[in-house]
């Protein structure tokens, strides 16, 4: 349910990496799938790497359900994490890598393992337990990530580009696997993307970013309907 929460919250948060600046002021809606959109290098990766904690701002603050998260560590920040590759360790198997999500140490419970199994399964892979990722295709990689960031159960989404590396068919699977499990959750996703097929299918919200400042934000309907010219060239308009 999302009616204690306010989603997150970029508050005059200022960064400088190298030569250049990065400006961000956004109220992002809790329990809505958020589409960061925009140019290579315009800013969207910096911008989630913020939320998550990867980069500290200069100045502002960066606040999740009202709770200030800007000089937190990533891991004590409410968020899971599924990049473009995926990050699953090659040389440990799809249970123990889920199993990481929920402790490091990997001390776990009945109910933990039972967790870990379920997770598995609600992403199609059960009985991949004791597979190892180097013998999964691409796909089923990206499902063990998903997998790892359903059992933690963290209010919390960042996706960075995570079917980039996916073919035609792949890709709609994993989206219509991730609009599954956010209806399932109800959590809040933040997800980079540079495909504007994708943007529009999956996100409620949208933000776009242009030369690392956010010149847009809101609903799909009125992104279509905007006449900067940056979104219209990403729309191919």
């Amino acid at each position: 349910m999302t009616q204690d929460r306010t989603g997150i919250q970029l508050e005059a948060v200022r960064l400088r990496l190298g030569s250049t600046d990065f400006t961000f002021d956004a109220q992002l809606p809790a329990g809505r799938i958020t589409a960061i959109a925009g140019a290579s290098g315009s800013g969207k990766s910096t911008l989630l790497n913020l939320v998550a904690g990867f980069e500290t701002p200069d100045s502002g603050r960066v606040l999740i359900d009202g709770l200030d998260m800007t000089d937190r560590h990533p891991s004590k920040r409410p968020v899971s994490l599924v990049f473009q590759d995926n990050n699953l360790f090659a040389h440990l198997d799809l249970f123990t890598n889920v199993g990481l999500g929920l402790d490091p140490t990997l001390s776990l419970d009945a109910a933990a393992k039972r967790a870990v199994s379920e997770a598995l399964s609600r992403v199609g892979l059960a009985g991949f337990e004791r597979r190892r990722p180097p013998t999964l295709s691409g796909g089923e990689r990206q499902r063990a990530a998903f997998a790892r960031a359903l059992v933690r159960r963290k209010p919390v989404l960042l996706l960075d580009e995570p079917f980039a590396a996916l073919d035609p068919g792949l890709r709609s699977d994993m989206a219509k696997l991730l609009v599954s499990l956010h209806r399932e959750t109800e959590n809040t996703v933040l997800m980079v993307s540079h495909d504007a097929g994708e943007v529009m299918a999956l996100a409620g919200h949208i933000l776009f970013v242009d030369a690392g400042r956010i010149v847009f934000g809101g609903t799909p309907q009125a992104f279509e309907k905007s006449e900067i010219s940056a979104i219209n060239r990403f729309l191919g308009a």
